[in-house]
């Protein structure tokens, strides 16, 4: 089972990786058609293949001229069920860790918590992977602090990689009495401000791990990204003046993440290729957004 399970992830990695092929061949081809178009010379770098690309361009039509995926993207059948998210931590968690991720199993629906014990990653991937779990979400901490999250999509990734700041619970909230109880009802998401293509692709992570929610949930979390740091805020509405007036409470947890990497496999596959990861000199270009605006 671990072999085939090997072989299958490779697989589908080669497959992804394909795709980058597909897309240099269309950016090709189209080189050459807007040149025929407008009636201008061939661009250097191609002429040595213009022969053979432009045959394949007359047996092109509208539907296979744009490159399709080889493979469907890892969310694809997402709809089709609900989210059954892992929850488990770092070897031997302190209190304010184990209370924290007690509070994300509220806010993950159908998420389960699991002490980590002395399980290695990739015996618990294996189990989620046979017990039909579609992500597999891993808190670390430093010194009491939870510092980190690693969110893994099953069964062959992406695996995301965020840094966590200023985490409050619902514990060190000061105005307790605003809170209200915690709902379990599936949430409304709100994503804001993921514009660029990274962007859309960690929107797409983040919200495949909720279900959809009902029309009249009175319960809204938010990922609202500001210079490439997204803050995660959740909060209940009421209406207590009838449709026009909302009373909104904060009902916690409340921290900010920030991206660090996503790769291109499960959490426990070293071997898989980095499709995303930030560089130190990317902290230089302060002007530089990869998120968003």
């Amino acid at each position: 089972m671990l072999r085939r399970n090997i072989r299958l992830r490779r697989e589908y990695l080669y497959r992804k990786s394909l795709e980058g092929k597909e897309r240099l061949l269309y950016e090709k081809k189209r080189k050459i058609r807007e040149a025929l178009e407008q009636g201008k010379p061939i661009p250097t770098e191609l002429r040595n293949e213009e022969a053979a690309l432009r045959q394949e361009i007359d047996l092109e039509d509208e539907q296979t001229a744009i490159p399709r995926p080889l493979i469907d993207d890892e969310y694809t059948n997402a709809a089709e069920k609900d989210p059954k998210i892992l929850l488990t931590t770092s070897r031997n968690p302190s209190q304010p860790l184990l209370q924290f991720v007690k509070e994300l199993k509220i806010i993950f629906p159908n998420a389960e918590r699991m002490n980590r014990g002395g399980q290695v990653i990739s015996e618990i991937i294996e189990t989620c992977r046979a017990h039909g779990f579609t992500d597999v979400v891993l808190v670390h901490e430093h010194r009491g602090v939870p510092d980190g999250l690693t969110i893994s999509h099953l069964p062959f990734g992406p695996t995301a990689y965020f840094g966590l700041l200023n985490v409050v619970t619902r514990h060190d909230i000061k105005d307790k009495k605003t809170m209200g109880t915690m709902p379990e009802a599936f949430p409304h998401l709100i994503l804001a401000n993921f514009r660029t293509k990274l962007g859309e692709r960690t929107a797409n992570i983040l919200k495949h791990l909720f279900p959809v929610a009902k029309p009249d949930t009175k319960r809204i979390i938010t990922f609202a990204n500001q210079s490439d740091y997204i803050s995660f805020r959740h909060h209940v509405y009421e209406r207590p003046g009838g449709p026009t007036s909302i009373d909104l409470k904060e009902i916690g947890p409340r921290f900010e993440m920030r991206l660090y990497q996503i790769k291109m496999g499960t959490m426990e596959q070293n071997e898989a290729q980095i499709e995303w990861v930030i560089r130190p000199y990317m902290n230089t270009a302060k002007n530089r957004k990869f998120l968003g605006d």
